[in-house]
């Protein structure tokens, strides 16, 4: 990502909506999926930027963040975050079979080599974990957004589980997510492409009123998903979950 963009992350991932909304469906899936084990293995948060996600997984069990920016890792280590790893995707620095869960939000369209990277979180996942994945959706809607984090692609719902099928995980969930406001995502991302300057991340800024009912509606959202179980048909995100066979 541009260096901007992490001190722009730091500043609002741990109360802006999309951010919240995104954490909350990805840590309630991994609540629900991960193996239960008299001696649960640490989780592996994969591409953890600036720690929010983190910090909450350290709260629960054993963790290990990995990222490729030192410029995020200092803003993790800033929250007091132990147990980081600066590294690539693709080839990740851990022994086989090492971790019961993986959590790698909007990480895997940054890696070049995704095939190469999802092989590699099943390599490093114990028989039985789970990886809880989300990436942006949809190509159409690329544009300065994408530019400005240095993204390589974004993907369609069954790209997602062609992906992780072809890396050998047993596809458990795959839905999208933003469902109720992607006709808004769609018209933002088409004005941005018509806006001039540098490109930069879209996170506009909104009262804390309209913060506050995204992130109720973005939580109804996703217990549509991990606890009724239904996969929502369109969004501006993939959410996945591949579990590695026993």
């Amino acid at each position: 990502m541009n260096p901007e963009e992490y001190d722009k992350m730091f500043r609002l991932e741990g109360d802006y909506w999309w951010f919240v909304g995104r954490r909350d469906l990805a840590l309630r899936l991994l609540e629900r999926n991960l193996p239960r084990r008299s001696s649960p293995a640490p989780v592996l948060d994969l591409g953890c930027g600036t720690g929010a996600v983190l910090s909450e997984l350290e709260a629960r069990r054993g963790t290990v963040g990995l990222d490729f920016s030192a410029r995020a890792l200092a803003f993790c280590r800033q929250r007091g975050l132990p147990r980081l790893v600066q590294g690539d995707g693709a080839r990740l620095p851990f022994t086989a079979n090492g971790f019961d869960g993986i959590v790698g939000l909007d990480i895997f369209e940054h890696i070049e080599d995704d095939t190469a990277a999802l092989s590699e979180a099943f390599r490093v996942l114990n028989p039985g974990g789970v990886l809880i994945l989300s990436v942006p959706a949809y190509g159409f809607l690329w544009g300065p957004h994408d530019v400005a984090l240095h993204h390589f692609r974004r993907y369609t719902r069954r790209e997602v589980h062609q992906a992780l099928t072809a890396a050998g995980f047993k596809v458990e969930r795959c839905s999208h997510a933003v469902f109720v406001l992607f006709p808004v995502v769609v018209v933002a991302r088409w004005l941005e492409r018509r806006r001039r300057g540098p490109a930069r991340a879209s996170l506009p800024s909104i009262p804390d009123w309209m913060n506050r009912a995204l992130i109720a509606l973005q939580r109804a959202e996703g217990k549509v998903v991990w606890k009724w179980g239904f996969n929502l048909p369109w969004g501006s995100s993939v959410v996945s979950v591949g579990r590695k066979p026993e």
